[in-house]
């Protein structure tokens, strides 16, 4: 009897055994197609792709990309990029042009597959087709930047880094700089000569002191808005800077290009002026700029423009392109933009670590971002008629 009982028990026993190793060899299938899957979202799972990035800028952006362009590659091994710079001034309109040629040509596909874009680009490409739209469902990490401007942009492009207006000073002449537009204008008339702003023309600082003060007498949509009949709502706004112009550096000069007026406030002819953030950040931690130079954003915000990746609705890679837009928005590469370009993340900063916060808290206060198209142009026109010319 008890030779039947124990041979039952290792019956049993072995019985156990069999389903335990089941079970394992279940559990290791699933666990191969859990990694499986997660490594098809970082792009190692994919074929072999070289994935070609056309941008334009100056060498700061082409270092930058250097530097996270293999940090991507290392995390997505069957994924390469090749850079293709164009420096500033030397045709980056070409890129356009070649998209909408091959668009207009009837072709199927095209060797651009991630374009650096600017607002005027994206306009540009919405009216020709070009630009394939973008969402969370295919980049998730577009959930981390503010809805509002991808909403600008109608999901065409993804902005990845950011740069604003704000205001520099010299903080051992002004204590307590102003922080709203009107503590601005009143600054202005209160201290005459101590203020300037470039030329609108030659820059955007100037450019975005000038189209603040007008759209600051309009409704919020109208800094959307590309209807020319808005130009008729433009007087108060150019009455204010008729009547500030008096009290400007020297009586109503306005210095050319955005260095120009960083130059006056470096050696004291001026206390305060419009600066764009990345360019007066990047000169201070240079020392081109003094330490008693200081920033701050006034409400509401100057102007701001971020820099853009948009996919060409062309490209055969357009899976890729998605991955490396998708590891641009992730904190590691955020953040080794913002600390190559002085600028603000394309991601909220609530997205960032708390240290680079501090770092940037100055400025860190967003901007608004302005799609009036060509009324910008008329803008400069009219300013160059009625206020230079005063």
């Amino acid at each position: 009897m008890k030779g039947k009982n124990l041979l039952v028990g290792l019956i049993m026993l072995v019985l156990v055994l069999s389903g335990c190793g089941n079970n394992a060899g279940n559990n290791s299938a699933n666990s191969s197609v859990n990694s499986g899957e997660a490594a098809a979202a970082a792009g190692n799972a994919v074929e072999p792709t070289e994935l070609s990035f056309y941008f334009t800028g100056s060498l700061n952006v082409k270092s930058m990309w250097e530097k996270i362009v293999p940090m991507f590659e290392a995390q997505n091994k069957n994924i390469t990029v090749k850079l293709v710079h164009i420096p500033s001034g030397q045709g980056g309109q070409s890129t356009m042009d070649r998209l909408i040629a091959a668009k207009k040509a009837g072709e199927t596909s095209v060797d651009i597959d991630l374009y650096e874009a600017s607002g005027s680009d994206v306009l540009l490409g919405e009216a020709e087709g070009i630009f394939e739209t973008v969402g969370i469902d295919t980049i998730p990490n577009i959930s981390k930047i503010e809805a509002s401007y991808m909403t600008d942009l109608n999901n065409l492009a993804v902005p990845y880094r950011a740069s604003s207006v704000v205001l520099a000073y010299n903080s051992d002449t002004v204590s307590t700089p102003p922080q709203t537009a009107d503590d601005l204008y009143e600054w202005i008339r209160s201290h005459p000569g101590r203020f300037a702003y470039n030329d609108p023309a030659t820059g955007g600082a100037g450019s975005s002191f000038v189209v603040t003060a007008l759209y600051n007498f309009l409704p919020d949509e109208a800094v959307h808005s590309q209807d020319p009949a808005i130009m008729e709502q433009w007087k108060q706004g150019f009455d204010l800077l008729k009547e500030l112009g008096p009290y400007m550096y020297q009586e109503g000069v306005y210095p050319k290009k955005n260095q120009g007026t960083l130059d006056i406030l470096a050696t004291g002819e001026v206390d305060i002026i419009p600066a764009w953030s990345d360019m007066a950040l990047e000169q201070l931690n240079k020392g081109l700029l003094p330490e008693n130079i200081k920033l701050t954003q006034i409400e509401p915000a100057f102007t701001g423009g971020p820099a853009m990746l948009a996919i060409p609705a062309m490209s055969v890679k357009k899976e890729a392109a998605q991955t490396f837009i998708d590891f641009v928005l992730t904190q590691e590469a955020q953040e080794t933009i913002v600390n190559e370009m002085f600028g603000y993340p394309g991601i909220k900063w609530s997205e960032m670590p708390a240290e680079l916060q501090s770092k940037f808290e100055s400025v860190a206060k967003g901007y608004r971002q302005f799609q009036i198209g060509e009324l910008g142009t008329e803008i400069t026109k009219r300013w160059q008629a009625e206020v230079a010319a005063q």
